[in-house]
């Protein structure tokens, strides 16, 4: 059981975000689905594409799903996570602030239950939806903490204030593992003949599953990244740094996610790509009175 840790003692951060999904050059359709969410007590409000908002008051959500499966299921499944998202998440955040939930493990454990028991009843029931699934990499902002949850070959970076960048999430796939225990490098998990076999995944038949969680402390500065498989089949790592850290002076003027996505679209677009960038920026201090002038003496 794991309990709301303490933040950090840090300056209350402010978020930046944006995020981009494209079909790319090959696909018919876009499987990809993302999300960006905020709330707290009182209400629940879908996020647009890219903006600032303070976090002084409400949580935040971002999400990548990548779904799969024949026809349009894939479509179909990605979506229904980001809405299931939408709608179990709040409710366990109200259950958390009356102290009736245990931890933030707890909470995104039954988010990530709930939709795979969807999916899979849906597969059950239809002949069309037979095999459908999701990839499902979620980050839940709170004061000082990022939190994640992660199933799938979809991805999580972190980008610290001082510089790199790291996977924090795992993929579910037997390159993934091979990666981990050091037995092949990045070159060659990228041109692997299995890299896309996943072992994990909401839905697809899986009977069990065992998603990732983790938490980061965070503060103004660090950035973070999530992304489909389809970004990473056109950017190495290196490459995702450079580009939302150090654009070239034509494309600084863009958001991030829309870099990330147009640089992988131009070295692949094999498949649907999606992005989304999460950049905690220092809560701007308040702005001092201002000092009513003494009145002039009557003469």
């Amino acid at each position: 059981m794991n309990a709301r840790p303490t933040p950090p003692a840090a300056a209350r951060p402010d978020l930046r975000w944006s995020g981009l999904s494209h079909r790319g050059k090959v696909r018919p359709n876009n499987e990809d689905s993302f999300l960006a969410l905020a709330f707290d007590g009182r209400e629940v409000r879908r996020l647009g594409k890219f903006g600032e908002a303070s976090a002084a008051a409400s949580d935040f959500v971002f999400a990548v799903s990548d779904g799969m499966g024949g026809a349009k299921s894939g479509e179909f499944a990605s979506r229904i996570t980001v809405e299931k998202i939408t709608q179990l998440l709040p409710k366990s955040f109200h259950l958390a602030a009356r102290g009736m939930a245990s931890g933030f493990t707890d909470i995104l454990l039954e988010v990530f239950d709930s939709i795979h028991r969807e999916l899979m009843k849906l597969g059950y029931s239809y002949e069309e939806c037979r095999g459908m699934g999701t990839t499902l990499t979620l980050g839940w902002v709170t004061p000082g903490w990022f939190y994640f949850g992660h199933i799938g070959d979809s991805r999580l970076y972190y980008l610290p204030k001082a510089g790199g960048i790291t996977q924090l999430t795992h993929d579910h796939t037997h390159v993934g593992w091979l990666r981990r225990q050091g037995q092949i490098n990045e070159r060659e998990a990228r041109t692997h003949p299995l890299r896309n076999a996943l072992h994990q995944a909401l839905g697809a038949g899986h009977q069990f599953i065992e998603p990732q969680f983790g938490a980061v402390a965070c503060a103004p500065g660090d950035r973070f990244v999530l992304c489909s498989d389809g970004l990473t089949d056109g950017l190495w790592d290196r490459q995702i740094e450079e580009l939302v850290r150090t654009p070239a002076p034509a494309e600084a003027k863009l958001h991030p996610a829309d870099r990330l996505v147009a640089g992988s679209l131009e070295n692949s677009g094999r498949d649907n790509t999606t992005a989304v960038t999460v950049e905690l920026i220092a809560s701007a201090p308040p702005a001092p009175a201002r000092r009513k002038r003494a009145a002039a003496p009557r003469r």
